[in-house]
């Protein structure tokens, strides 16, 4: 809008952010008609680095994809930079194979006579550098730290090395000689005392061998991408190993089971150190478990984690070595009388995140999302529906067990939105600025089409 208008587009933008349109993108590992989907192909988990320039994925076979942006390098720069050039972005983001490997392999443990599936449970991004990424990766039982780095291919162009091109290969100076009568030595005899194989003429000496074939190494324009594993951070927990989150720091990060929160440091595996742990001396006490944790994503002294109770509790690692007291605590209390068999069940948190600021968590039950303020421990800001039309149907959800499915859940760069999946392909998108009514189900397919809530 330009002119005089555009004062009055300024004033007008202080409400809520319109609603999104959504349009099919992109579409990676589809199936040809026909074509039936195997198990280990089934993606189990799924990171975006910061830069929203590169994609990771994990599937149940133990499998790492990598995915790398290519829209914004055409124009020389990530979309956040192009974005502050003024420059309009308007294609939409698009994504190609960057290579893929092996993280995890089936393992099993004999103490235990318990077998370890190599499926990927959680993917974290590490901070780059030297223009090589950087990756956790996890399944049940063990963390792996990846680097993967582009290396240019090195070839042997050449087996017999010309005399005038030794000099640039290893410095031999005389590649082949006259073969002689008596070309091969006696075991344990040798040549005459005076020959000096150190001198810095590394001539050959006479009668020994025909000929030497050495390779010639050249480095080729081709780019191979190589994964390599770094560090194996394995035997600290007893049970799965539910989440893992990088510290602001760069230097540490945490990873949880059902009792206990390890912290690690990236460059040690042999050691963590035990930071929350809520296994009572009897576990017939046993009332609740661990079942997300993530770490602040400016203050490293800082993290949350939520229980299969519905509350989420907030630590200070300056507190104490050993965090059982919490700072904060976070949970809804429950309206008189509306107690059921099912209550504790579908409070259950299954995921966590901190906004982008760590001003506010948004947490994911089974029946909804929820929107906390660090500074407001009485309840939660804002609360959006997402089942609440299962809830009728809630025994027989628990009949076949699905009223113990996970889902996860997401905030908006810019913290306007927040994000979760549901059933049937359908992923739930609701406007938590303030005043924003925006709630839209779309189903992620090529075709989206918009479900009434």
């Amino acid at each position: 809008m330009n002119g005089d208008d555009g004062g009055e587009a300024v004033a007008s933008s202080a409400g809520p952010p319109p609603p999104l349109e959504w349009k099919f993108s992109q579409v990676f590992g589809e199936r040809t008609a026909g074509e039936e989907v195997q198990e280990v192909d089934i993606i189990s988990a799924l990171e975006f680095d910061k830069t929203g320039d590169h994609l990771a994925t994990g599937d149940r076979g133990g499998r790492v994809v990598l995915f790398e942006r290519t829209d914004t390098k055409e124009h020389g720069g990530n979309r956040r930079d192009l974005e502050r050039m003024d420059y309009t972005v308007s294609r939409h983001p698009e994504f190609r194979y960057k290579t893929e490997f092996q993280s995890h392999e089936p393992e099993f443990d004999y103490l235990k006579s318990l077998e370890i599936e190599e499926k990927i449970n959680k993917i974290r991004w590490c901070q780059m550098a030297n223009n090589a990424l950087f990756l956790l990766s996890t399944n049940d039982k063990t963390i792996k730290f990846w680097k993967v780095q582009e290396k240019k291919v090195k070839k042997i162009s050449e087996m017999n090395v010309d005399p005038s091109k030794a000099a640039g290969n290893g410095g031999v100076a005389n590649a082949s000689v006259s073969a002689g009568p008596n070309n091969n030595l006696a075991n344990g005899s040798y040549l005459d005392q005076s020959y000096n194989c150190l001198s810095k003429d590394a001539s050959f000496p006479p009668r020994v061998i025909s000929s030497l074939r050495l390779p010639v190494v050249v480095t080729s324009n081709e780019i191979s991408l190589v994964a390599k594993c770094r560090r194996v951070y394995a035997h600290a927990h007893d049970y799965h190993i539910n989440s893992i989150s990088n510290n602001s720091d760069g230097e540490t990060f945490i990873s949880a089971d059902d009792l206990r929160i390890n912290l690690w440091n990236l460059e040690i595996s042999n050691q963590s150190f035990n930071i929350v742990d809520v296994k009572p001396t009897n576990m017939e006490d046993l009332t609740e478990v661990i079942t997300s944790a993530e770490f602040h994503p400016t203050h490293c002294n800082t993290l949350a984690y939520s229980s299969s109770k519905g509350s989420i509790r907030l630590i200070d690692l300056r507190q104490s070595a050993l965090c059982d007291s919490h700072s904060k605590i976070f949970e809804e209390q429950e309206a008189p009388g509306s107690r059921s068999f099912f209550t504790e069940i579908i409070a259950s948190i299954s995921d966590i995140k901190f906004a982008k600021d760590g001003r506010h968590i948004l947490s994911r039950d089974y029946m909804t999302l929820k929107l906390w303020d660090v500074n407001m421990d009485s309840g939660p800001v804002a609360t959006f529906q997402v089942h609440e039309y299962l809830r009728p149907k809630l025994c027989d959800l628990y009949e076949n067990d699905s009223i113990f499915d996970k889902f996860e859940c997401c905030l908006s760069g810019n913290g306007q939105r927040v994000a979760t999946g549901s059933y049937s392909n359908l992923f739930r998108v609701f406007g938590c600025a303030e005043g924003s009514t925006e709630a839209t189900t779309l189903e992620a397919s090529k075709n989206p089409t918009r479900y009434p809530l």
